[in-house]
């Protein structure tokens, strides 16, 4: 378990631990882990939010910089993902070629449009926010769970080499349906302390609806690509973030 926890910082924040051994077994671990490390990246944007609360900056302003220190303590890995993801599905070709242009280092205007957007709603989301420090560590840690769903058994790589091979298919499901559980526990404990009952309610329901919206995708990204890579990992991370940002925002 050290060494899957070493390994998901590794791979998801820019925090210089190294990885030490790395095969299917640490893999899994490392998934199971993943909504862990979102404390670091959802903990960074906090800090930020509550700088800004200190400094009476304005809403959206003190939203777009807390944005802006999630993505750089994942040296915008997700957010790249998400941009290859929309080109590649976007493109309307065969699966191979999608993959091919998902590998690609230029983004296309599937990619700009998606990360434009996506950015545009999780500063505003964040913002709209009731208790939006609570809320960034909230969305930060259900993006995270998405990636054990995506790498439960039964769920294959798209392609023989890379991340997605080395994960695809580690974690038992009920394995992800227990992190599952631990995740809607700790974020309705966090929401009690900030909103009561209410904020327990409706941090649950934003890392169910989360969670919902990272497996559409997934399955969408399964059925056309053959299974996952690295940047669907990734783009599940934006999404399911994106939407627990939504949910907490809508709810009174």
């Amino acid at each position: 378990m050290i060494a899957g926890l070493r390994l998901a910082v590794t791979l998801l924040t820019i925090v210089p631990v190294g990885s030490g051994r790395v095969d299917r077994g640490t893999a899994r671990a490392a998934m199971l882990l993943a909504p862990a490390v979102g404390l670091v990246t959802g903990g960074a944007a906090a800090l930020v939010l509550l700088a800004g609360d200190l400094l009476e900056l304005n809403g959206l302003l003190a939203a777009a910089l807390a944005v802006a220190a999630g993505a750089a303590a994942t040296r915008a890995l997700h957010l790249d993902g998400l941009a290859d993801l929309a080109d590649g599905l976007g493109s309307g070709r065969p699966a191979a070629d999608a993959l091919a242009i998902m590998k690609r280092s230029d983004i296309g205007p599937f990619g700009v449009v998606t990360l434009l957007l996506t950015l545009l709603v999780q500063v505003t989301a964040l913002a709209a926010a009731p208790h939006p420090a609570a809320a960034a560590l909230v969305a930060a840690v259900t993006g995270r769970l998405a990636l054990p769903w995506a790498c439960r058994a039964g769920v294959p790589s798209a392609r023989p080499g890379g991340l997605g091979s080395l994960v695809a298919g580690t974690v038992p499901t009920r394995a992800a349906v227990a992190a599952t559980a631990a995740v809607l526990a700790a974020a309705a404990a966090a929401g009690s302390a900030s909103g009561g009952l209410g904020g327990a309610l409706h941090s649950a329901a934003a890392v169910a609806c989360g969670t919902a919206a990272a497996l559409l995708l997934l399955r969408r990204a399964v059925r056309r690509l053959g299974g996952v890579t690295g940047d669907v990992l990734g783009a599940l991370v934006e999404v399911a973030a994106t939407a627990a940002l939504i949910t907490l925002a809508s709810l009174p």
